[in-house]
């Protein structure tokens, strides 16, 4: 096992979820992400928490729930890391465990060199206050207009809250991922209109080597043209996984576009659109699947305000 992967473990148990000797933390982990999830074990035993870790096997896609016996330890710890394939983030398991005080981390798809650079490296403090500044915009706002290559999607965000998820998770009931650094909402169901391009990456199909085009129609997404459209059609289903359920605008300066999308929708100078499940953060979609669609410098408009101009956050 890597001690240098033990040291950064320590650091972001630590700095971003507050651990402290006596704690519970339990570390969700799969087949896939195993070797981090016993780092991050082993850094928490370390530190003198009352650690455990549970193994299970690799889900289907991303916000479908974890086994039972998971779901119900997370529900009784202080702390929860889940280190995954496949995202936890948009699950009634990780919202209830948040109700009931952890705090927790989602950590879906990370991998080794995302663990040692980047976006888990930034100065996290200053990813917080940008982060809380765009979440206010947000929640402030009615109506969101997008706008790529001459096309243009716009929806309306007006009685719905942002989310900031900040990679600081230090109070009870605090959780998002990590690394972290976006800002996002759930549209209203049924309100966005036109198409978008998505250049950068998709959860569960990784760095796009041509751009999506995709087609949404009263909220619901009715085409994606380009290499990767069937596989992200296939992947939503037929039902409900194809409404468009979040808006999110990255604010990590140290993130990179590496095909993971736990990183890639964190970059400064995008912002990501996905669709599926929005239930657990505003919303009204429990649609088994939550599927991110990352877009490298677009104009975002709030309430016909410029405030991003090519991926870059104007004076507010």
């Amino acid at each position: 096992m890597s001690q240098q992967r033990v040291e950064i473990s320590k650091n972001v148990l630590q700095k971003c979820l507050g651990l402290t000797a006596g704690e519970t933390l339990l570390v969700v982990t799969d087949d896939d992400k195993k070797e981090l999830g016993e780092s991050i074990y082993e850094a928490g035993k370390a530190l003198g928490a009352e650690a455990a870790i549970m193994t299970m096997k690799v889900r289907s896609k991303s916000g479908e729930e974890p086994p039972a016996p998971v779901a119900e330890a997370m529900l009784r710890s202080s702390v929860v890391v889940c280190v995954t394939r496949y995202s936890l983030t948009h699950t009634h398991a990780r919202k209830q465990a948040a109700a009931a005080g952890a705090r927790l981390a989602t950590m879906p798809g990370m991998t080794d060199d995302m663990f040692m650079n980047g976006a888990i490296a930034a100065d996290y403090p200053k990813v917080k206050a940008l982060t809380e500044e765009v979440t206010a915009l947000l929640t402030a706002a009615k109506q969101v207009r997008i706008e790529k290559d001459g096309y243009s999607l716009s929806f309306t965000i007006e009685g719905r809250d942002g989310v900031p998820s900040t990679g600081m998770y230090l109070n009870p009931g605090e959780s998002g991922n990590l690394p972290s650094g976006e800002a996002y909402i759930a549209p209203l169901e049924g309100t966005a209109q036109g198409q978008i391009v998505v250049d950068g990456s998709v959860a569960g199909i990784g760095a796009l080597k041509e751009p999506l085009l995709l087609t949404v129609q009263n909220g619901r997404l009715i085409a994606a043209e380009g290499e990767a459209g069937q596989p992200l059609l296939d992947m939503l289903g037929e039902g409900d996984g194809r409404m468009l359920a979040e808006f999110g605008i990255g604010t990590n300066d140290k993130a990179r576009i590496t095909g993971v999308v736990l990183e890639d929708e964190k970059v400064y100078g995008t912002i990501h659109v996905a669709f599926g499940s929005n239930n657990t953060f505003g919303g009204t979609v429990a649609a088994g699947v939550h599927i991110d669609g990352v877009v490298q410098k677009p104009d975002v408009y709030l309430d016909d305000r410029l405030i991003m101009k090519a991926g870059q956050l104007l004076e507010r």
